[in-house]
């Protein structure tokens, strides 16, 4: 559904017209394009495909609703998302059995927005309940979105807060492995789950002033304890706004991440290296790589994970260049550069 939502976002404003009699239907969309809205007249054998698009408003006369019209209509509202209650305006004559009509239709279309409309009606009048629809259509996709906005952050807040408790929990056994005493266990896990807070200070508390790129690096790796001296750092020191910092911290949190599960930091011996430059100038340059070796064969997953998905989608959208991610069986190579934002650089 999401893809479908996506693939016909724009078509929410679009009017459909039904009226197989007389003139109707030209002059409904002419109409519609009077007022500066988008309308199609179409058939009964266009119409499943034409709600498959999630139009703005269904605009009908009584005489086009025929019993497989009904059914067609019906089983869309059946099947629209939680979010949604396509409006419907029906014109019908003087001499139509309204009371009997309404009944039907509430029946058959009880997810419908129904308005009624008593021929012959000014220019005006019809005109007003269109926009008065799409008005309505517009304000259930700013619902659309607040769903998707929040079930995206819910999301996104599981996911850290899984990585959060793994990285934890893999400090409190390294911690553990390699205390001699309770009291050096105490010190060794508070300072490094310190550590691990300071990474979220960068990450969502950097100030107006911007944050060291290197900083950035050498904070975020400083929580893996042991396993950060096996990380060599190279990494120019240049001042970076709170977004680019954010960003960067995050994904550099995810690649430590995924190496100490997956890759190299999770067997004795595997290394990592980091590089990370900025060119400076009227559009400054970034580049950054993250090369492992010595770990396990690594092979690329069949199904990307949620770091992946975030690492790719941030930076191509703060660099406008898509990250490679190399996975060679000595160890993956991840790249990525392309041109920073005109204030990322403070």
């Amino acid at each position: 559904m999401t893809a479908q939502l996506d693939t016909y976002r724009g078509q929410m404003d679009l009017v459909l017209v039904m009226a197989p009699f007389r003139c109707d239907a030209q002059y409904l969309e002419q109409l519609a394009a009077d007022g500066g809205l988008s309308a199609v007249i179409v058939t009964e054998g266009e119409l499943e495909r034409r709600l498959e698009g999630l139009p703005g408003i269904l605009v009908a006369t009584h005489e086009a609703l025929t019993p497989k019209v009904l059914e067609i209509v019906g089983a869309h509202l059946a099947s629209q998302p939680d979010w949604a209650e396509l409006p419907v305006l029906i014109l019908h004559d003087r001499a139509a059995p309204i009371a009997r009509m309404r009944s039907l239709l509430d029946e058959v279309w009880p997810r419908a927005r129904l308005v009624f409309y008593q021929r012959p009606l000014t220019h005006l009048e019809l005109l007003s309940g269109f926009q008065s629809a799409l008005l309505s259509r517009l304000y259930q996709r700013e619902v659309r979105d607040h769903m998707d906005r929040e079930l995206e952050l819910r999301r996104e807040l599981s996911h850290r807060v899984k990585n959060l408790l793994a990285i934890v929990t893999s400090i409190f056994a390294l911690t553990r492995r390699g205390a001699q005493s309770i009291e050096e266990f105490s010190r060794d896990f508070g300072d490094r789950l310190s550590a691990l807070a300071n990474v979220h200070e960068v990450a969502h508390g950097a100030k107006e002033a911007g944050v060291p790129f290197s900083d950035i690096v050498e904070v975020t790796l400083r929580p893996y304890g042991d396993l950060a001296q096996r990380i060599a750092a190279d990494v120019d020191d240049v001042m970076l706004d709170r977004n680019t910092a954010t960003t960067i911290a995050l994904c550099t949190h995810e690649l430590a991440t995924n190496a100490m599960k997956y890759g190299a930091l999770s067997v004795e011996g595997g290394r990592v290296s980091v590089t990370g430059r900025v060119r400076l100038g009227a559009q400054p340059e970034f580049s950054f790589c993250w090369e492992e070796r010595g770990g396990p064969e690594v092979h690329e997953a069949r199904h990307e994970g949620y770091g992946t998905r975030y690492i790719r989608t941030s930076l191509h959208a703060l660099l406008g260049n898509a990250p490679n991610f190399d996975f060679r069986p000595s160890g993956l190579i991840f790249t990525v550069f392309g041109r920073l934002p005109d204030k990322a650089i403070r």
